[in-house]
């Protein structure tokens, strides 16, 4: 007996979030149409020129920006930032630096060091672990 395997598809705000880009500024046969895991991959491996322009110049979804910005999604609502934003936004925001922008980096920097430092405490623990483990 032979099996059929389907095709595995996704919604188009799956893929463009996969590709990390801004749904309603991709083509509309994009958006309108269903997207295979062969049709994604080949998008990631060989984009076409709207991908890369998307890429290059947004908009950018929120996570893209924010992660340009070195901030966190949440910071970007703190900061009033709710829209898609374009590189030249992203670069005009770092240029003002405005006080929100410094003080959400300031947080993100602080929560990635303790993110660090309790990383670094696990793989201790997990290290005095095995030692102390008789018998192994």
């Amino acid at each position: 007996m032979k099996s059929h395997q389907t095709t595995q598809t996704m919604k188009p705000a799956t893929a463009a979030k996969k590709l990390g880009v801004y749904l309603p500024a991709t083509p509309a046969e994009f958006q309108e149409g269903v997207v295979s895991r062969a049709e994604l991959n080949e998008l990631q491996a060989d984009p076409p020129e709207w991908l890369r322009e998307l890429r290059r110049n947004g908009p950018h979804p929120r996570p893209v920006a924010a992660a340009m910005l070195g901030v966190s999604i949440s910071g970007l609502a703190r900061g009033g930032v709710t829209e898609a934003l374009t590189t030249e936004q992203i670069e005009a925001l770092k240029q003002k630096q405005p006080e929100w922008l410094e003080k959400e980096r300031a947080t993100q920097a602080e929560v990635r060091k303790e993110t660090a430092r309790l990383k670094r405490r696990a793989a201790e623990r997990a290290g005095q672990d095995t030692e102390q483990a008789p018998g192994r």
